[in-house]
This record gives structure tokens, C-alpha cells and sequence, in this order.
């Protein structure tokens, strides 16, 4: 991300007046923008291993252990890591594997491609039963990087007690590996997806009691969590502590905290953040400039929201679609119709899809607002423009119509009830 230059980080950022929207003739964004989700990636725990071309085609239609070793002892063969992935993806059985991987280099880098094979074939228990049986073998134990892609797939599908109980076999092991700060990164990601809070700060503890210092990476992962609880207190406590402690936030953070205080309707409290993000070099991107509108369209403040996109853009910074689809929620909810039909031509123009929710909501104000054509208009689009499924965007239009109709019958109800009176 670029840096906010010098002469601005001492200075508040305003929200000023809201610009014309654009014309239709305007140069539109460009459509190929993909909506930002809340927590972006700020880095991998590990970069990925560059990894070999795959072959043209299967060596194998059935596994064959014979035709296997034919294979490595022809003139020309084919490299081992093709014949290991394409023996797996055929299907062998892990008794088939392991008589094969004793003709195969014995190091690690063979380890790695049986277990990603096996992972790769929704193999979970064999690649498990395979690193078991390799890991008494120091020159064929799995490395970290093997060892956590193992532990990331095992906590997506097992309880944690299971990754848990895994982790403790291989550590008493004398070649088995053993967890890093990365793996521990996974378990707290692991149980901030289910809620488990308490668990992720005891994870943090056992972490510094292993010797290792949390990064950026961990302490995001953590306030993420409490973002989707709502929890925003603990947000800031999180992120004070990684401050006292030393650990320097990155633009994640900030839009963590952006998301999070926004979501909890703090918007004020939001908007100060843009203010330290100014002050330690770090421009707010679309992220964080859609978060806050959303908290803004949230409290009622559509027409706040809509001043922010202006500001968003006198600072280079352009909006995506999802940035447009929030504020469209935004202006129909507070009954903007008209400056929503404006900024929704505006994303037509720019060919850029409506989500779901952004649709089902548009449509429904078009529709009370007696705007049938228009609301049929933005059905075709939907359609058109490959933002909706046929049925998921008819679904929408056909309840926002029933309840219309509902409508305007029970008008005519007291309207006639009236006049008989």
C-alpha cells in the first residue's frame, strides 16, 4: 500500500462536501474490481513453495505399483514427484504408497508432495498415517511447512482436541516436527472461526511460553475474532496490548478496527482511526473507507457515507464494487431512492455486478415506491450482467412484487370501508 506523504500525516482528514456524481459518459471504474472482504490478508504464514509443473496427463488410470517402478527404471523417465502425484491421484492405497516411496529420493521434499497429494485427494487420515509413519525417520519426517499445511486441513475438519492430540504424538517423537509460531497462528485462527475466544488467548499464552513472540499476523487473527462477536471492547484491548508489547500495526489491523468499531456503531470512534493511520504512514484504502460507510449507513447517515465517497476519491483512492453495493444499501434504507438510482447507474455504467443483498434491497424500494419498470430494469441487469442467478434475482423481484400487490390491496380495502362509512 502507499503512504500517506509527509505534509499530510500531521493533518486531520476532513470530510468534504459531497462532488456531482459522475455521468454515464464519465470514465466508469473498472469493472474487473472484486469486492474487498472485511479482514484482508495482510501476508501468508509461510510464502508457498514453488512446485513442479504438472504433467500433461495421468501416468496412471489405476495404481500399479509394477508399472510404477517400469516407469522410474525406463531410459527416459518421468521425474519422481510426477509419478508420486499422479500414483496418488489414481487412487493407490497408502500400503501401495509407502512400497513405493523406498524407490523414490528419501528427503523431504518427496514427503512434502505424497502428503500435499493425499490432501489434494481428500485424504486426510492416510496423509495423517503416512507423516506417523515417516516421522520416525529424520531424513523423511515432514518439515514446518509440510507439517502446518497438515495441522491447517486437520482444524478445518476435526475438532480441536483432534489437532490438539496430533500435535502432542508428533512432539514426543524424536524426528517428529514440531509447532512453530505459524502453527500456533492456525490454532487461534482455527478457534476464533468458532467463536472460542477464551481458547485463542490461552493459545497466545501457551505461544509466548513457548518461546515465541507473536506477530502482527497473530494479534490480527485474534481481533478478527472479536469483531465477529461484536466484541469491540476486546478489539481495542487486543489491539493495545500488541502496542504495549511492542508489535507494530499494520494496515490490517487498522481496517480490523475500522470494521469493527463501525459494526458496533461507533462510528466516531472509526473515524479517529483514519486519523492514526494518517499519523503512522498507512493510506486507508477501500477497505477501510467501505467499512466506515457501511458503520455510517448503519446509524443513518447515508448521506455521510456518500460525502466519504467523495473524499475516498480526492485521495486516489478508488472504490469497488463492493464499496457501490454498500452504499446503495445505504441510500434505500434511509429512502435516497433517487441519489441511489444515480449511483446505481453509475455502477452500471461501469459494468460492475449487484450483490445480493444490495439487489434484493434496491429492488424492494423500487417496488414500494410504485417504480415497477425501474425495478424490472435492475432484474435485467442483474441477469445480464451475471450478478445473480436467474432464480436468486427472480426470488427477490417476485416478493418485493407480492408485497405490492398486498399493499395496494389492503388500500383499496380501507378505501372502500371508508367510503361506505
Amino acid at each position: 500500500m502507499g503512504k500517506i506523504p509527509p505534509a499530510f500525516r500531521s493533518t486531520k482528514l476532513p470530510i468534504p462536501l459531497l462532488h456531482p456524481p459522475p455521468s454515464s459518459s464519465s470514465s466508469p471504474p473498472p469493472h474487473h474490481s472484486k469486492p474487498h472482504p472485511p479482514f484482508p490478508k495482510s501476508r501468508k504464514p509461510q510464502p508457498p513453495r514453488p512446485s513442479s509443473s504438472p504433467s500433461p496427463s495421468p501416468l496412471f488410470s489405476c495404481p500399479d505399483i509394477t508399472t510404477a517402478l517400469s516407469l522410474l527404471s525406463s531410459p527416459s523417465p518421468p521425474s519422481p514427484s510426477s509419478i508420486l502425484r499422479s500414483f496418488i491421484s489414481s487412487g493407490a492405497s497408502l500400503s501401495s504408497l509407502l512400497s513405493l516411496l523406498p524407490h523414490l529420493p528419501s528427503d523431504r521434499s518427496t514427503t512434502d508432495i505424497a502428503v500435499r497429494s493425499l490432501l489434494s485427494s481428500s485424504r486426510l487420515d492416510d496423509a495423517l498415517s503416512l507423516v506417523r509413519h515417516l516421522s520416525s525417520d529424520l531424513s523423511s519426517s515432514p518439515d514446518q511447512f509440510t507439517f502446518n499445511s497438515l495441522i491447517r486441513h486437520l482444524s478445518k475438519s476435526r475438532p480441536i482436541s483432534s489437532v490438539y492430540s496430533f500435535i502432542e504424538e508428533m512432539r514426543l517423537l524424536p524426528s517428529g516436527p514440531k509447532p512453530n509460531v505459524v502453527t500456533y497462528t492456525i490454532l487461534i485462527d482455527s478457534v476464533c472461526r468458532s467463536g472460542n475466544l477464551r481458547e485463542a488467548t490461552r493459545l497466545l499464552s501457551v505461544l509466548k511460553d513457548s518461546g515465541f513472540k507473536p506477530d502482527c499476523y497473530v494479534y490480527n487473527v485474534i481481533m478478527k475474532g472479536y469483531c465477529m462477536l461484536d466484541a469491540c471492547g476486546e478489539v481495542m484491548e487486543v489491539y493495545n496490548k500488541m502496542k504495549d508489547e511492542g508489535v507494530e500495526p499494520d494496515l490490517v489491523t487498522y481496517n480490523t478496527l475500522v470494521f469493527g468499531l463501525s459494526k458496533a456503531g461507533m462510528v466516531d470512534q472509526a473515524k479517529k482511526i483514519l486519523n492514526v493511520m494518517a499519523g503512522m504512514g498507512h493510506f486507508p484504502d477501500a477497505v477501510t473507507y467501505t467499512s466506515l460507510m457501511n458503520g455510517m449507513c448503519r446509524k443513518g447517515d447515508a448521506l455521510g457515507a456518500l460525502r466519504l465517497l467523495g473524499e475516498m476519491e480526492e485521495k486516489g483512492c478508488s472504490p469497488n464494487e463492493c464499496t457501490y453495493n454498500t452504499l446503495l444499501i445505504g441510500l434505500c434504507k434511509a429512502k435516497y431512492l433517487d441519489k441511489g438510482m444515480v449511483l446505481y447507474e453509475v455502477m452500471t455504467a461501469g459494468g460492475m455486478k449487484v450483490d445480493s443483498a444490495a439487489y434484493s434491497t434496491f429492488v424492494r424500494a423500487l417496488c414500494r415506491a410504485n417504480r415497477v419498470a425501474e425495478a424490472y430494469g435492475v432484474f435485467d441487469y442483474a441477469l445480464e450482467s451475471k450478478s445473480l442467478t436467474e432464480v436468486t434475482a427472480y426470488s427477490a423481484l417476485e416478493s418485493s412484487l407480492k408485497w405490492l400487490k398486498k399493499g395496494t390491496q389492503t388500500y383499496e380495502e380501507c378505501y372502500k370501508n371508508s367510503n361506505a362509512n
